[in-house]
């Protein structure tokens, strides 16, 4: 971060800041890790909405002849990253397996921010009972590890996307719960709720038409930062056995298939870990550079760079 600069904003937007912050492509240029980001995030996408496209092999075929084979190696066919444990091309699996990760994250994100926003907006206007009981409820969410309910969770209903899905949505709404309920609390009697109220707005129009627009922004923050967390969620579930099914492709199972054999092939484990390493730093910086454009009450020193 440069300390060339010194950007003091007091309720307005600075001017690298507001929404301006996503306005030209010069300024992201200017900006390494944002170029960084954008170009790690797009190209899971890709990787997740078209893998047939790029994955040189299938990632299921199994050619125990060329098991453990080294990066640029291969007995009459080209490994460019080497090969796994059962003899399955590594890059085809790491390519397919974006499409886990994007879908897992990105529905696990969704589907919290939906069960959390809309608590956490009931909680905050009404008040009383319905707040207390949703506290609670967020309290107890908060005293069981996201592990022992993943283990739990499947011993019951067994593994697969659809119960990984449930499980981080179902450990991480309160996140969402927590900062709208705050938001709510401010604002719920603010001059222009109370307008709403008197000209005779249902409360459910108050609370989806008023008060959530108003606390987008931090539900968007939320959000993006969350990504992060969910994408390394669903790698640690697959890395135990408790996420995707074999032999479905999964970063974090291939992390853990290729554990035992780091001694003599050390890719198997290592390319893996560093496509969750790159997703999730992307992701992060990314999170980050959300947070800070919409956050115009801040004391922006520099760029983020």
């Amino acid at each position: 971060m440069s300390l060339s600069t010194l950007d003091v904003s007091m309720g307005q937007p600075s001017r690298t800041g507001g929404w301006g912050g996503f306005a030209t492509g010069r300024s992201i240029v200017r900006r390494p890790r944002i170029l960084f980001s954008l170009t790690v995030i797009a190209l899971v996408i890709v990787c997740a909405a078209i893998p047939n496209v790029f994955a040189p092999y299938d990632p299921l075929k199994l050619d125990l002849a060329a098991r453990l084979a080294a990066p640029l190696s291969g007995s009459g066919n080209m490994h460019l990253l080497g090969t796994d444990t059962l003899g399955r091309d590594l890059l085809s699996r790491i390519i397919y397996g974006a499409r886990v990760s994007a879908v897992v994250g990105t529905t696990a994100v969704l589907l919290a921010g939906f069960i959390g926003v809309l608590l956490g907006l009931l909680a905050g206007f009404y008040g009383g009972l319905p707040d207390a009981s949703i506290s609670r409820l967020s309290d107890i969410v908060l005293a069981v590890p996201y592990l022992v309910l993943a283990i739990g969770v499947v011993a019951v209903v067994g593994g697969g996307l659809a119960t990984v899905v449930a499980v981080l949505a179902l450990t991480t709404w309160v996140t969402y719960s927590r900062i709208v309920r705050s938001e709510v609390l401010t604002i719920r009697h603010s001059e222009f709720i109370e307008a709403a109220r008197a000209s005779g707005a249902t409360p459910a129009r108050v609370m989806f038409g008023h008060i959530l627009p108003n606390i987008s922004s931090s539900i968007i923050v939320v959000a993006s930062q969350q990504l992060a967390a969910m994408i390394l969620f669903e790698a640690a579930l697959s890395f135990l056995g408790l996420g995707v099914k074999p032999p479905t492709p999964s970063w974090g199972g291939m992390v853990a298939d290729g554990r035992l054999y780091l001694a003599q092939a050390w890719w198997a484990s290592t390319l893996p870990g560093i496509a969750i390493l790159l997703t999730v730093l992307a992701t992060n910086w990314l999170g980050d550079w959300v947070r800070d454009t919409l956050d115009p009450r801040r004391i922006r020193v520099g760029s983020f760079e």
